[in-house]
C-alpha cells in the first residue's frame, strides 16, 4: 500500500481539485460527471458514508471507485455547492484520491410542462429564459 499513497502525495486536495474544475467550465454548464478514486481502499466504505450525501454512485470492478453526477442549477443529480463540501469533509478526514472530469454538458435550459397553463404564463416562462 505505500505505492499508492507515494502516487497521491502530489495530488491537491479533492475540494480544491472540484473547484478549478468548475470554474474552467463555462457560465452556461447545466451539468457534469466525474469520477472519483480514493488512494486507501482500507477507507473506502468510511468514504462512501460520506459520499452518500451527494448520491455518489458506486463502481463495481472498475479502476474508479464513484461516479458523482453534478447540477449547475437544476436536475436530477446534487448541487455543486453540496459536492463541493462533501469533497472538502473527505479533505478534512484525510481521505486522499483524485478526480476525473468524465462529460460535461451545457447549453441547455429547464424544461417546463406548459401544457393546460394559460397563454400569459407561457409567455412569462419564456421572458424569464430570455433573461
Amino acid at each position: 500500500m505505500v505505492g499508492t499513497t507515494d502516487r497521491y502525495a502530489s495530488f491537491v486536495p479533492l475540494a480544491e481539485d472540484f473547484r478549478k474544475i468548475v470554474d474552467e467550465l463555462p457560465q452556461d454548464w447545466t451539468d457534469l460527471e466525474l469520477d472519483l478514486r480514493i488512494a486507501d481502499e482500507a477507507r473506502y466504505v468510511e468514504a462512501a458514508v460520506l459520499l452518500s450525501v451527494c448520491n455518489a454512485q458506486p463502481y463495481s470492478r472498475h479502476d474508479w471507485h464513484w461516479r458523482l453526477r453534478v447540477a449547475h442549477s437544476f436536475g436530477h443529480a446534487a448541487a455543486a455547492e453540496t459536492v463541493h463540501g462533501v469533497l472538502d469533509q473527505l479533505d478534512a478526514a484525510g481521505i486522499v484520491g483524485e478526480l476525473a472530469l468524465r462529460e460535461a454538458r451545457e447549453g441547455r435550459f429547464e424544461v417546463v410542462p406548459t401544457w393546460g397553463r394559460p397563454q400569459s404564463v407561457r409567455e412569462e416562462f419564456l421572458r424569464r429564459r430570455a433573461q
